[in-house]
């Protein structure tokens, strides 16, 4: 079944220095470029975190400190990742909770101007997980019949995404092959900040989707208790989240 695409749909994995969005970084993305003609394009690049590699992720991905060390900055290669992405939808596995948080805090911390509002995003894990419940091992083996080569490696990562997006879509006839419906299905909940802290409710409207104020409206809650806004700036919070917050914030001090 061929994806119906309005405009191209880049398929994209990252290998890191662990799990924490806020403050682990990025030491290798790959991005495959699927355009609405059926053209293929690719980039790929490790990068230089400027922080240690943990042993237990470098025991997953193989990439170590000395890997790494001539590699440029993501800094350095901040403005050809954004540009080879820019006006396009993302799709990843698992990508919606954690690669693409993490992707926006590496911009944000390389005082890189993007916008992702007018972005779609599909999750192929939450599709998988939704019909099969299972690993991207597992999923390329039960959808292709194919082994992973080089798991944790962000190009077959990458590249494994694509090909089993492509394969749910030939199997299951309820899916229908266009990013508005696949963003809607592979979506877990809708979220304003990406790592999932501001989340929406039935009305459209922002709340907190965490800790003592999970549910409740974000303006009401600033207003209430503004100190709450200061010790989340504090606190070990990502940047794009303390970025929405701060215009929420402000938005809401002009209005008065």
């Amino acid at each position: 079944m061929k994806l119906q695409l309005k405009k191209p749909l880049c398929f994209f994995d990252l290998e890191t220095t662990g799990t924490d969005i806020s403050k682990d970084r990025i030491i290798e993305i790959a991005i495959l470029k699927l355009y609405p003609d059926g053209k293929k394009e690719t980039f790929e690049t490790r990068i230089n975190p400027e922080i240690p590699i943990p042993i237990e992720a470098s025991l997953v991905h193989g990439i170590t400190d000395q890997m790494v060390l001539d590699q440029p900055s993501f800094k350095e290669v901040s403005k050809k990742i954004y540009a080879f992405i820019k006006d396009c939808d993302l799709a990843g596995f698992n990508s919606d909770r954690f690669d693409i948080p993490l992707l926006v805090e590496e911009l944000l911390r390389a005082e890189l101007d993007f916008d992702f509002t007018k972005t779609k995003t599909i999750d192929v894990q939450t599709i998988f997980h939704k019909m099969e419940a299972r690993t991207l091992t597992a999923a390329l083996k039960f959808y292709c019949n194919k082994d992973l080569q080089d798991a944790h490696s962000a190009k077959a990562d990458a590249q494994a995404t694509h090909d089993v997006l492509f394969a749910q879509l030939d199997q299951y006839s309820s899916l229908e092959p266009n990013i508005d419906f696949l963003n809607e299905f592979s979506t877990r909940r809708k979220t304003a900040d990406f790592a999932g802290f501001l989340i929406y409710n039935e009305s459209d409207e922002i709340c907190f989707g965490f800790g003592k104020h999970k549910g409740k409206k974000v303006n009401e809650v600033l207003e209430n208790e503004p100190g709450y806004f200061g010790w989340i700036l504090n606190a070990d919070f990502p940047r794009y989240t303390k970025k929405i917050l701060t215009e929420i914030r402000l938005k809401s001090l002009n209005t008065k």
